[in-house]
């Protein structure tokens, strides 16, 4: 029997049960404001950021592969794009108003006019495997990608005298 060792994998990643990234920030029921930075992070687990770990068996031939997201685009639904290799900084109140080091992004439009008064946010986890075949053998890696959504409210802030 010929057992493809790529295949085998696969199979041990459908295993890890990943998923899309666990988003922390932005949060559906946040406020954010227009000309404001947004810190963007998630939450890291073995599913849905990784390290994760999984092998697979056939015909004698053990393969084990290891998962981590090496990268996320952020599609924020006012027609900008934001790629981040990392789970992006937690926000903390300290920060003030000043931009994320790591990823975030400035809504420049309020939200109002669309769907629901809300901008749909899609974070897609690009997640890199490197497999190997047990005792030294074949090495290889391919990726895959998982995806989570949140809708977040932009709104403006008003001074009045």
């Amino acid at each position: 029997m010929n057992v493809d060792p790529e295949q085998l994998a696969r199979e041990a990643v459908d295993r890890m049960l990943l998923t899309g990234p666990d988003i922390a920030s932005p949060r559906t029921a946040g406020r954010y404001v227009v000309g404001m930075p947004m810190w963007m992070w998630v939450h890291q687990s073995p599913t849905t950021y990784g390290p994760n770990s999984a092998s697979a068996t056939l015909a004698g031939v053990t393969v084990t592969a290891d998962a981590k997201v090496t990268r996320i685009d952020w599609t924020m639904g006012d027609g900008s794009h934001v790629t981040c290799h990392g789970p992006g900084t937690r926000y903390a109140a300290s920060f003030g108003k000043q931009a994320s080091p790591t990823c975030g992004h400035t809504y420049t439009r309020t939200s109002t006019a669309r769907k629901g008064g809300k901008y749909l946010v899609t974070a897609i986890a690009t997640w890199t495997v490197d497999w190997q075949v047990n005792e030294g053998g074949e090495t290889g890696q391919f990726t895959e990608t998982r995806q989570s959504q949140a809708q977040v409210a932009i709104g403006e802030v008003q001074v009045v005298r």
